[in-house]
């Protein structure tokens, strides 16, 4: 691949219904061997890549020729990008930790949604965590699945207020912002009383309304064009990347 035709986008429009097709099987090592050097690659300095690094680590059992085509593409990608890093630089701001939460409705073979997040600690700054993963259950809503995302959102944000305040010696970060671009789930969550719409929602996601009312957590409302992780549960063209990249990736 490394005379291969760049890309400028992680992966193909069509990676829901490419992934989903049934075709050849291929050499399974050959297929684990790249996912696994793409995640190591995601995990430490291209977060752009979240989401079909997600969506290729479903296939590892049984790959097959149009899962090492989208394979491919992500390489081709990096081929054009290869310059592109995360960079950190020095700031003298005052930290703020900021959170950016979104889900893609059911839009996976088994119906499952895609949670995805990113932190940054500077308004307009680098991330310093990100993550794009399958929920564990079948969302029966849009609300329901940004709901869910916002919890594990909420959780990353407690455990990196902690780990800031352990690390950091002066005023401790006594709470923590989080954007959405879903208004009933933001509803939801500022509402702490159950009712027809909500009831059936698993209660271990309810935690989110403790954290409102104890005021380590403020909800915002964010446009969807707007939202930075959207890149982290969908696929997206490549003026969207190009919007994105310098609160990605500092570049």
């Amino acid at each position: 691949m490394q005379d291969c035709k760049p890309k400028y986008t992680p992966c193909d429009m069509n990676t829901n219904k490419l992934s989903n097709l049934d075709d050849e099987e291929i050499d399974a090592k050959l297929y684990r061997e790249i996912v696994g050097a793409l995640i190591y690659v995601m995990t430490s300095t291209r977060p752009d890549l979240c989401y079909i690094v997600t969506k290729l680590s479903q296939h590892m059992a049984r790959p097959n020729s149009n899962h090492i085509i989208l394979a491919k593409h992500v390489l081709r990608y990096l081929k054009g990008t290869n310059n592109q890093r995360l960079i950190f630089r020095k700031s003298l701001k005052p930290m703020n930790l900021n959170g950016f939460c979104d889900a893609d409705w059911a839009n996976s073979a088994d119906r499952r949604s895609i949670t995805g997040y990113g932190f940054e600690l500077l308004r307009e700054g680098q991330l310093i965590s990100w993550k794009a993963k399958k929920q564990p259950t079948v969302a029966l809503s849009t609300c329901e699945a940004e709901y869910m995302s916002m919890a594990a959102a909420t959780q990353e944000g407690k455990f990196l207020l902690a780990l800031i305040n352990d690390m950091t010696v002066g005023i401790p970060l006594n709470q923590f912002s989080l954007h959405c671009d879903n208004q009933g789930a933001i509803a939801l969550a500022n509402n702490p009383v159950q009712h027809q719409r909500s009831k059936y929602i698993d209660i271990r996601y309810h935690f989110v309304r403790d954290e409102i009312q104890n005021g380590s957590l403020q909800l915002f409302y964010i446009p969807s064009e707007d939202n930075m992780t959207d890149v982290f549960t969908k696929p997206f063209v490549r003026s969207k990347i190009e919007k994105f990249r310098s609160l990605l990736m500092g570049t």
